[in-house]
C-alpha cells in the first residue's frame, strides 16, 4: 500500500489577505465564503469569523496563561506576517475516503511581548472551504527555553443563541467520554461545565458550526466551558496537579483548534479537515494494515453452545468463535477472557480493577495463545486481544514483541479514561511502538479522534461513545435517537466504536437489561444500516453465532466492508434521519437510520456513475413496529439519477448494497 503526498504552494493574492497598520489582518477561505478577521488591541489579540457575509464568531480572545511570566495577551507587537496558499494531495490507507485533496490559505501572525520578557508566540491560521483552524506555535528563542502552562484561553464567542449539542461532565476530568447528548440553546447551557468535543451548534438560519481539535500530540486534551456567556477552552490538568496543564520544551506548538462551518450538517461527516491538519505517516510499508470486522463475545455474555466443552478462557471457546468468523467473512476474532477475568495472569478483582500483579507476556494456565493464533491463521482469521492499559504499559515493548511472536495482529486497549498531556503521550507511544511490531490499536474508554489516523494509520477505531454495551445493564436502552446524536456529533471527529450487531431487537416497551444475550431497540434494518452510517475500521459483529446464522439480514453483515474510497451524505436531518453512501472498490453501500418517528424518505442515486447496477435493499417490513426483527429484502436494477423511496418504521432503517449487474466481472 502506497501513501502519496503532493503539495503546491503559492503566494496569496490580495483578495485573500489584507493588513492594516500591522494591527488587523483578514484571511479568506479558497472559495471566499469564510472570512477570518484578526485584531490586535492593547489588552490582547482577538478574532472574528464570518460565513457568507454573516458573523458567526465575534471578538474572541486568543491568550495563554503561564505559571512563570503570567498571561501572554496584553502589550504585544505584531511582527511581519507571512501567508501561503497550499493544495495538497495525499492518500489515506484507512479513512472515510482514500484520495484526498486539501486546499487552504494560511496566515502566520507572529506576536511578541513589548515587556522585558520579550516572549514570542505565533498564531497560525488555516482556512479551508469547510472550516478553519488555528494553533499557537512557540518558536525557539534565546530568552525562553521551556514553559509550564496553567491554561490556554482560546475563546469562541458565538453570535446569537444557537442550539447546542454536547456532552456535559460537570468538573470531572476523569472520563470515558461517554454520555447522552444534551440539547439546549446556548443561553441555557450551564456555566463552568466541561463540554466534550466535538460540540455541534445549530443557528436558526440553518447554518451549522462544529468545534473540535486536530493533531492532539504532546499537549492536554481540550474541553469547552461557558464563562460569562462565552465559550472558552479548558485543558485537562496533569495528574496530581490542579492548575498545571502542559509542560513543554521549545520549539513546540498546540493542537489545532478547529471550527467547521456549513449550511448542511452532512458536510462535517464528509470532511477530511482533521486528517488534513495532521502530519503524513512516516511508515513506509503499510501492507500489513488490514481493516475488517471482528467478533467480540464479551458483549453477548460469552455465549457458547450447549455442547461438549465448558465455556471459559480456553481453546475450545475461542475455536467456536474463530470457526464462526471463518464461515462468515469476519476477519478478526477477539481474545478477551471470560466472566470478567482476563486472558493474562493477574491478581485484579475484574477487568477494570487494578491489582498489584499482571503479566501480559504470558497467558493463564488454561489458555495457549500460540495454539489459538496458529489455528486462526489456518482458518484465514486473524487474532487481536483485549487488554487493560495499566497492565500493558509497564511492559510495552516486551508485550508487543511477544504479541508479534504469537501472531497477534492488534489489540483493544481499554480503561484509559483520561485526556491529560501524560495520557495523550502514552497513547501516541502505544501507537508508535505498536506500528513497529505491525499491530493495530483500538482505544476504549478514550477521548475523541483528532485525525491522527493519518500519522498512525494503525489506529483503527476509538470508543468514546455511549454505545450498545449499555444495554447489558441500563434500565433505559440506547435508542435510535441517540444513534443519530452519535452520528451527527461524535462522528464528526472520526471513527466511533459502538458494539454493533445486536440481532435480538425488541419494542421499547419490552426492553429490559440483560447481561447475557442483551437486546436492542429499533429495527433489525436500523442495526444493519449502522454498519454503513458509523465510521469504524474494525466494526464489531458482537452477538453470538446462533443469533446470526440463518437469520434475515446477516448476509449484509457478511459482505459490508469497513474502509472506504468515498463518502457521500445523501440525507441529513438533525433529530430525524441520516443517509450515508460509501464506496468500496466497485461497490456502494448505503445506510439510513431513522429516529423514533416513522416516515418515508427519498434516496437520490446521483452519486452513482453512469451504467446499470443491481441493488440489494434491506427494508423495514410493514409490521416492523410490532415485530422489529422482520425485514424485507428486495433486488432490483437501478441507475444514476433515480429515486428510491423508502418507508422507515419508528427507529427503523434501510441498508443497500449496490454493485454492477455482474458481481463477478464488475461489468
Amino acid at each position: 500500500m502506497r501513501v502519496v503526498s503532493q503539495i503546491l504552494v503559492i503566494v496569496l493574492t490580495c483578495s485573500s489577505l489584507s493588513l492594516v497598520a500591522q494591527k488587523k489582518a483578514y484571511l479568506k477561505s479558497p472559495d471566499g465564503r469564510i472570512v477570518f478577521s484578526f485584531l490586535l488591541k492593547k489588552e490582547g489579540p482577538s478574532y472574528t469569523v464570518a460565513y457568507k457575509g454573516k458573523i458567526l464568531i465575534t471578538d474572541s480572545e486568543l491568550a495563554m496563561d503561564f505559571k512563570d511570566g503570567g498571561r501572554f495577551a496584553a502589550n504585544l507587537s505584531l511582527l511581519k506576517t507571512t501567508s501561503i496558499s497550499k493544495e495538497e494531495q495525499y492518500e489515506l490507507p484507512i479513512g472515510r475516503a482514500r484520495n484526498i485533496t486539501s486546499r487552504f490559505n494560511q496566515l502566520t501572525l507572529p506576536l511578541k511581548e513589548q515587556s522585558s520578557l520579550g516572549r514570542q508566540i505565533n498564531i497560525v491560521v488555516r482556512l479551508f472551504n469547510d472550516g478553519l483552524a488555528f494553533r499557537y506555535e512557540f518558536p525557539k528563542q534565546d530568552n525562553w527555553a521551556d514553559y509550564v502552562l496553567k491554561e490556554e484561553r482560546s475563546s469562541f464567542h458565538l453570535v446569537g443563541n444557537p442550539k447546542v449539542r454536547t456532552l456535559l461532565f460537570g468538573r470531572d476530568y476523569k472520563s470515558s467520554h461517554e454520555g447522552l447528548y444534551q440539547k439546549m440553546i446556548l443561553d441555557r447551557l450551564p456555566d463552568n461545565n466541561l463540554m466534550d468535543l466535538p460540540a455541534l451548534f445549530e443557528y436558526p438560519e440553518k447554518v451549522y458550526v462544529a468545534i473540535t481539535e486536530a493533531s492532539l500530540r504532546n499537549y492536554s486534551g481540550m474541553y469547552l466551558v461557558k464563562e460569562n456567556g462565552v465559550l472558552r477552552s479548558q485543558l485537562t490538568p496533569l495528574p496530581g496537579e490542579k492548575d498545571i496543564t502542559v509542560k513543554a520544551v521549545l520549539p513546540h506548538h498546540t493542537p489545532w483548534r478547529v471550527v467547521m462551518i456549513s449550511d448542511r450538517p452532512g458536510t462535517f461527516l464528509e470532511s477530511n479537515i482533521l486528517t488534513n491538519l495532521n502530519e503524513p505517516t512516516k511508515l513506509k510499508d503499510l501492507s500489513w494494515l488490514k481493516p475488517g470486522k471482528t467478533s467480540f463475545h464479551w458483549w453477548n455474555g460469552d455465549v457458547v453452545p450447549d455442547s461438549t466443552f465448558a465455556p471459559g478462557v480456553n481453546f475450545e471457546t475461542n475455536k467456536y468463535y474463530i470457526d464462526f468468523c471463518a464461515r462468515n467473512n469476519i476477519e478478526y476474532h477477539s481474545v478477551i477472557g471470560y466472566g470478567g477475568f482476563a486472558w493474562y495472569p493477574n491478581n485484579w478483582a475484574s477487568y477494570a480493577e487494578q491489582g498489584t500483579y499482571s503479566d501480559v507476556t504470558k497467558t493463564v494456565a488454561s489458555l495457549d495463545m500460540q495454539r489459538i493464533c496458529d489455528y486462526a491463521k489456518s482458518k484465514g482469521v486473524a487474532i487481536h486481544v483485549w487488554i487493560n492499559w495499566k497492565a500493558l504499559y509497564p511492559q510495552l515493548e516486551a508485550a508487543f514483541t511477544q504479541f508479534e511472536k504469537w501472531g497477534i495482529k492488534g489489540m483493544m486497549v481499554d480503561f484509559l479514561d483520561r485526556s491529560d498531556q501524560e495520557m495523550v503521550n502514552i497513547q501516541e507511544e502505544i501507537l508508535e511502538r505498536a506500528a513497529a511490531h505491525h499491530l493495530f490499536i483500538q482505544f476504549h474508554g478514550a477521548f475523541k479522534p483528532t485525525g491522527l489516523n493519518r500519522t498512525y494509520p494503525n489506529e483503527f477505531t476509538r470508543e468514546g461513545t455511549f454505545n450498545y454495551e449499555q444495554n447489558k445493564w441500563l434500565v433505559n436502552p440506547i435508542t435510535p435517537d441517540h444513534d443519530l446524536d452519535i452520528a451527527f456529533t461524535r462522528m464528526i471527529a472520526g471513527a466511533s466504536d459502538y458494539h454493533l450487531g445486536g440481532f435480538r431487537v425488541v419494542k421499547p416497551s419490552d426492553f429490559k437489561p440483560k447481561y447475557i444475550r442483551p437486546t436492542m431497540v429499533g429495527t433489525r434494518t436500523h442495526m444493519l444500516a449502522m454498519y454503513v452510517v458509523l465510521e469504524s475500521y474494525l466494526n464489531m459483529v458482537a452477538d453470538y453465532p446462533q443469533a446470526y446464522e440463518g437469520e434475515p439480514g446477516f448476509d449484509f453483515i457478511q459482505k459490508v466492508p469497513t474502509v472506504w474510497e468515498e463518502t457521500k451524505v445523501i440525507n441529513a436531518e438533525l433529530d430525524g434521519f441520516l443517509t450515508i453512501a460509501r464506496k468500496h472498490k466497485n461497490e456502494w453501500y448505503v445506510g439510513t437510520i431513522n429516529s423514533s418517528s416513522g416516515r418515508s424518505i427519498d434516496i437520490p442515486l446521483n452519486f452513482l456513475e453512469k451504467g446499470e447496477y443491481r441493488a440489494e435493499i434491506y427494508m423495514d417490513a410493514e409490521d416492523s413496529a410490532e415485530q422489529p426483527n422482520h425485514l424485507v429484502k428486495l433486488e432490483k436494477m437501478i441507475k444514476k439519477g433515480e429515486l428510491l423511496t423508502v418507508k422507515l418504521a419508528p427507529g427503523g432503517g434501510c441498508a443497500i448494497r449496490i454493485f454492477k449487474s455482474d458481481p463477478n466481472t464488475g461489468k
